[in-house]
């Protein structure tokens, strides 16, 4: 008589998908509420499916694409883990020296061949695990995944390393990521399983900035009478320095009041250096309230969106480049 445990249940042996799209987070304005929902840091970098097989590690790219020789030492810490099949899901990304990931560092750590020290500059931070020796885990909620996930890379100081699930109010914590100047939070509910694609199981809430830069200039808009780009800058050192244009933010009215505005203040001398065909220089008199998601690696402003104009004499706060 055939005699079947419980206790050695059959090994599951689904077959390990070749490639997974992955879960994308929806854009909310505020943090979610209620026990249900765990919170991360959002990492500004490359997602990244992390597929260990058997004799192989892949690095594939969110867009499909085998990018393992560009993450050598990701994939070498790949090959370390304590596993013999496994997908993981997360974020590769370079940090500053404060801890914060910096996608300019990044984007320059990929753009040559890497030294030693660039290679290893790339951190991939593990959030999610789709698939574990022989078994497709996307169909368990996400505190399941995320309690196989931590063993496997908690307290990893390499290449792979745990993102940390933050115990904390939301709404206290975005505050305080913005404090510090991250990208933003990610809220995902415990109770839901993996899914590819964009739902509301997994939402991100971005820090915006805002501050003040000098209206040194503009490009006219195709359209008549309006303005196409305000030109903008920093305060640094005892002068000026341009810190990008803003080409949102304002009605079909108000850009032509601003047009109106700042031809009254043109001047033949930028207050800057810089040489722009078709641009309008001013005199460095109205300060810009600017909305925008961070700096490039080039010292400009990421989406800035323009939120509201006033004089220089006006304002002691206008943006200061330090670095």
């Amino acid at each position: 008589m055939a005699h079947t445990s419980s206790k050695t249940p059959t090994p599951s042996t689904d077959p390990m998908p070749s490639r997974v799209d992955p879960c994308l987070a929806m854009l909310v304005d505020r943090p979610p509420k209620g026990p249900e929902w765990s919170f991360e840091v959002k990492w500004d970098g490359y997602r990244l499916a992390v597929h260990i097989e058997l004799g192989r590690v892949r690095i594939i790219t969110r867009g499909g694409y085998d990018w393992t020789e560009r993450f050598p030492s990701i994939a070498d810490e790949a090959r370390r883990l304590a596993v013999k099949t496994a997908i993981i899901d997360g974020e590769a990304v370079v940090l500053d020296d404060k801890g914060r990931s910096d996608f300019g560092m990044l984007q320059r750590a990929l753009g040559r061949l890497p030294s030693s020290y660039e290679a290893g500059a790339i951190v991939l931070f593990a959030f999610d695990l789709l698939y574990l020796d022989g078994r497709d885990l996307r169909r368990l909620p996400q505190r399941e995944r995320r309690r196989l996930l931590e063993p496997l890379v908690a307290g990893r100081e390499g290449a792979i390393r745990l993102s940390e699930e933050v115990d904390a109010d939301g709404e206290e914590f975005l505050r305080v990521a913005c404090e510090h100047g991250l990208e933003g939070i990610v809220a995902k509910h415990r109770e839901r399983p993996y899914r590819s694609g964009r739902h509301p199981w997994w939402l991100k809430i971005k820090c915006k900035r805002r501050d003040s830069f000098v209206l040194v200039g503009f490009e006219p808009s195709t359209m008549p009478g309006a303005i196409g780009r305000l030109l903008l800058a920093a305060r640094k050192g005892e002068g000026l320095a341009y810190v990008g244009g803003c080409g949102t933010g304002w009605t079909h009215e108000l850009s032509r009041e601003l047009r109106k505005l700042l031809e009254g203040i043109a001047t033949a001398t930028p207050a800057v250096n810089l040489k722009r065909k078709n641009a309008v220089f001013v005199e460095p008199l109205l300060v810009a309230e600017v909305e925008y998601r961070a700096w490039t690696d080039e010292g400009k402003l990421r989406h800035p969106s323009f939120k509201g104009v006033r004089e220089l004499s006006d304002d002691a706060t206008v943006f200061n480049i330090t670095r």
